[in-house]
């Protein structure tokens, strides 16, 4: 019973038995602050304090506001304590995020004091930023006119403003805009509330700081509370810190509802391409309802599987026989008051926008009339469910989960704080429908008749990005020379003031407001995952004894090293199994009966390092069942490796095409990760396998496959059937099973029974010249620069150290110190970049890259210039402290079972013993200035390698292209 402060006043509490938890809505009596809290014993805490803050235009006001009032505040004067936290504190999620409609700082820790040191530093932030009085911290995080010189010529830098030209060089970003533009031309969700670049440079110091004064109010605010903690204590807390020190008052923050249109609206918009080879994205959009609803909430993502998602959905099938574009999704998006329910399709042809409103129209119309699949709606719903109940989000804690969730219909009826976290009734309801007409209805209803649509089509134009970026640099040419002498003067000397502000160090009293753990608070031994070497037949196992919730995690892992000239192929097959018929399954029935009796299956590749040249190459069979449906599941990947129909030409093809398009979005996606497995590949033979099935190397794989399909196809056939007898051989079989004892009695009597039902097959490959070649045989520095049509770069170094240095924990320290120190000032605050990264690996791989830079060789200096920073690096005891406890925060970071299944599975691939890991970690916590300054030797090695990659801009790259090998289109 928790007896709550008199300064609350309690709405009422439920029993949130889905989740196991007891829920509670409060009121600040004084500040009108609005508290939900999730009590249970989950011992990873979260704390999140949002705001409604619609954008009343596009100028990122609200994205901007998100990342200066990280900047300082009244009780914590530092530059930054966001980076501060990122560096001392046990942390297992920090961060902000900005939405279309609202603004959410959420904070999570399983150390009770660290998370009040959060707690109270997140609340500082939002409440009594520095913003009003430091106009630096607005110039570096939104946007500042820039000139080195009288001379130089006049720029716009800043964090967002380089962060949303980024985000603008991406269609399928670009698409998301248009439409949410289209649909809601009357309220907030017409503005870009990250914002537009050309908008950015139009908000003033003044409407920067009004915008917080407005939003940033408690009364304003849904602050959330979740997990096992002394709820009396940290609602005290927030009461005599802050609330309290405020009065409520009415904020205008609703957000208006659009009324419906009379007509389908039609966009069309162009993105910049950098060939003429580059398509269209088509896309067809509705508004349904408001977020409140939440049968539909989950009936409208049943109906995107069915329709769409699951391999073999009618309407995809339909729109991609008609060969009108190369890959097509379907979402529904449930974050703003009115969701969207869109189906896009990309790569198409714009000149058959007719073409591909009609089929999604006569198909649906179809489907009216005869009914939806409703094997595919038991199979939506299952999978759905299943996750829904299992709650994995990976290393995300779940409460931060359920209270971002909670917020889709919180922002929107203060009294429905918990009706997302409470499903259940939700999914039986919709089974029961399954039966009727439900979904046809909801199909004509909402889809077909609902004149509240929009038909938003992104052209390419190749050279649109150069030629906004000559009529920049002339209206700031224009700009510069309308401006007296006195004012240009006075811009150089910001720009002066700027840097001397970024480069000034916080004083140690500034510091040592930031609270602080110490390292009596990080246990000296390392947590270790159960794991026992069995055997199960004649198949080796690793089984981990962990409680799941009746579920059991499996990966069946054959070693697939000895056909790794066909490492490309593996993975194909990969992306071809579990979507090709089978003996007795369609593929659309088959991906159904994955649905409904597992939690997913699917087929990897994975390259697994063990040193800088030798590794473990795997294909993994991995699913997730209920105890009681292991039986099914091990029929169906029975029926998966044993039975799948592989030489289906047109089928084949589909796969190939998606697989491609896929690739090529990936790529389009994460420019660090191209830029990085592109740089190690030169030099290392593990990193150029992982290369091989990666970004780059994959896609042109698949590209040409299949621009050469009809003459390769028998022979790519043929090389998949034999590999499918190859590679799955049960002499080459590794298990790894996680389970409580219950679950592994289940398993082995299962797996048994399938062991027996696999045929042993010995036969020999045909040979292929798109093999891969060894690495010795390839191993060059290509040095590449990937041209792009988008307006920032992304800047990796990659080498290896292991030849000349030993691999050492404190590396894990020193990326602490890189990543949120040098790199952080040097590329994101002063060079203007989203971000920076580097990674240390134990093979000795490594790197360091830039995100959403824009910059090129003046990020490589920095690079360059990282030895001299290390060996005249000096930090005290308090500082090295902090660096310790930050790094800690990623080294002991609570997983779930799945996740510490998996992770006991890659360490023994990988030889990294308990032994290893305890000598790490005695390592990192034994790191202190002296260990960081030899550190200098390990950076000069990797550097001394001298392997760069970037993708960027294509003027960009041609002005810098001495420092390349091989200068080329990115696709």
């Amino acid at each position: 019973m928790i007896n709550f402060p008199g300064s609350y006043e309690l709405i009422f509490e439920n029993n949130l038995s889905d989740i196991g938890s007891m829920g509670y809505l409060l009121r600040h009596k004084k500040s009108g602050a609005r508290i939900s809290i999730i009590a249970n014993d989950d011992e990873n805490k979260v704390f999140s304090v949002g705001f409604r803050t619609p954008p009343a235009d596009s100028t990122g006001v609200a994205h901007i506001i998100e990342h200066s009032v990280l900047c300082g505040s009244e009780k914590y004067p530092v530059k930054d304590p966001f980076v501060e936290l990122v560096k001392g504190s046990l942390n297992t999620f920090l961060n902000a995020m900005t939405y279309s409609d609202k603004t959410v700082y959420p904070v999570a820790s399983c150390n009770d004091a660290d998370f009040a040191n959060l707690m109270g530093v997140y609340l500082d932030a939002v409440f009594f930023p520095n913003i009003y009085d430091k106009k630096e911290i607005f110039l570096q995080e939104g946007w500042h006119y820039e000139m080195e010189n009288e001379e130089a010529p006049l720029t716009i830098n800043g964090v967002v403003y380089n962060e949303m030209r980024g985000v603008f060089s991406s269609a399928d970003q670009l698409l998301a805009r248009l439409v949410e533009k289209a649909l809601f031309p009357d309220n907030a969700y017409s503005n870009e509330s990250g914002g537009e670049p050309s908008e950015i440079p139009n908000l003033t110091y003044e409407g920067f700081l009004d915008f917080h004064r407005k939003y940033y109010h408690p009364s304003n605010s849904y602050i959330y509370l979740y997990g096992n903690m002394d709820v009396e204590d940290r609602l005290s807390f927030l009461d005599k810190e802050y609330l309290s020190k405020f009065d409520a008052i009415e904020v205008d923050s609703e957000i208006a509802y659009q009324k419906p249109f009379s007509e389908t609206a039609y966009v069309t918009e162009n993105y910049s391409a950098q060939s003429d080879a580059e398509k269209s994205y088509l896309s067809y959009n509705c508004v349904v309802d408001t977020s409140l609803n939440l049968m539909f909430q989950v009936a409208f993502q049943v109906l995107s599987y069915a329709l769409v998602q699951v391999p073999g959905a009618p309407l995809k099938k339909k729109i991609m026989d008609l060969g009108i574009g190369e890959d097509i999704s379907c979402s529904y998006d449930g974050e703003i008051y009115q969701p969207v329910f869109s189906i896009v399709l990309k790569e198409a042809d714009s000149s058959r926008t007719k073409e591909f409103v009609d089929a999604i129209t006569s198909e649906l119309e179809r489907i009216v009339k005869e009914g939806i699949d409703k094997d595919s709606l038991r199979a939506a719903i299952a999978g759905y469910e299943f996750r829904y109940r299992e709650a994995d989000y990976g290393r995300y804690p779940k409460g931060l989960m359920y209270g971002l969730a909670c917020m889709q219909s919180w922002l929107y009826d203060e009294n429905e704080p918990f009706s997302q976290v409470m499903l259940n009734d939700v999914y039986k309801k919709l089974k029961e429908l399954i039966d009727t007409d439900y979904y046809e209805k909801l199909i004509k209803d909402y889809i077909l008749d609902n004149p509240h649509k929009a038909i938003v089509s992104v052209l390419p134009e190749v050279g649109l990005s150069r030629k906004i970026d000559a009529e920049l640099e002339k209206k700031l040419e224009d700009y510069k020379k309308a401006l007296s002498g006195n004012e240009i003067k006075d811009i150089v000397k910001m720009t002066e003031h700027l840097h001397a502000y970024q480069e000034m160090s916080d004083t140690p009293e500034a510091l040592e407001t930031i609270p602080m753990l110490s390292v009596d608070d990080i246990k000296r031994e390392i947590s270790t995952i159960p794991t026992c070497e069995k055997t199960c037949g004649t198949t080796p196992v690793l089984y981990h004894d962990i409680r799941t919730n009746g579920i059991a995690y499996t990966i069946m892992s054959y070693d697939v090293k000895e056909y790794k000239e066909y490492i490309q192929y593996i993975n194909l097959l990969t992306y071809i199994l579990t979507y090709v018929d089978t003996k007795n399954y369609d593929y659309l029935g088959l991906s159904n009966a994955i649905n409904l009796h597992t939690g997913g299956l699917q087929i990897n590749q994975a390259v697994t390092a063990k040193s800088k040249d030798d590794y473990a190459l795997t294909c993994e069979v991995c699913f997730s069942a209920l105890y009681d449906e292991l039986s099914e599941a091990f029929k169906l990947v029975h029926e998966v490796l044993i039975g799948s129909v592989i030489n289906d030409k047109k089928r084949l093809k589909e796969i190939i095409q998606e697989a491609r398009a896929e690739a090529r979005a990936s790529i389009e996606a994460t420019g660090n990760l191209t830029t990085v497995e592109r740089a190690l590949s030169y030099i290392s033979e593990t990193a150029y396998y992982q290369g091989l099935i990666g970004q780059v190397g994959f896609y042109r794989f698949l590209d040409k496959l299949y621009n050469d399909f009809d003459e390769c196809a028998d022979n790519l056939i043929d090389i998949l059937e034999k590999l499918v007898g190859c590679i799955f051989d049960k002499e080459k079989l590794l298990i790894n099973i996680t389970a409580d004892e219950e679950g592994y009695q289940v398993f082995e009597k299962e797996y048994l029974s399938f062991e027996n039902s696999i045929p042993v097959k010995h036969v020999e490959l045909p040979k292929s010249e798109d093999t891969a070649e060894a690495f010795e045989k390839v191993a060059k520095k290509l040095n590449e620069g990937f041209k792009t049509s988008g307006k920032v770069q992304y800047v990796a170094r990659g080498g290896n150290f292991i030849s000349k240095k030993p691999y050492t924990g404190s590396l894990h320290v020193l990326k602490t110190i890189l990543s949120y120190d040098y790199l952080w000032l040097k590329i994101r605050l002063q060079g203007g970049a989203y971000g920076a990264m580097c990674g240390f690996a134990r093979s000795g791989n490594s790197y360091f890259v830039s995100y959403r830079d824009p910059n090129l060789r003046e990020t490589n200096a920095v690079y360059d210039s990282i030895p001299d920073y290390l060996e005249s690096f000096d930090a005290n005891e308090r500082e090295m402290t902090k660096y310790i406890i930050g790094t800690m925060s990623g080294v002991d970071a609570p997983a779930t079972p799945r996740i510490k299944g998996r992770t006991a599975y890659t360490r023994y691939l990988s030889g990294f013993s308990d032994e290893k890991r305890q000598k790490e970690r005695d390592e990192i916590l034994a790191t202190d200035a002296a260990k960081v300054r030899e550190l200098a030797e390990y950076v000069r090695a990797i550097l001394d390698d001298e392997c760069i990659c970037v993708v960027g801009g294509a003027d960009k790259i041609e002005s810098c292209s001495d420092m390349f090998e091989n200068v080329k289109e990115l696709l």
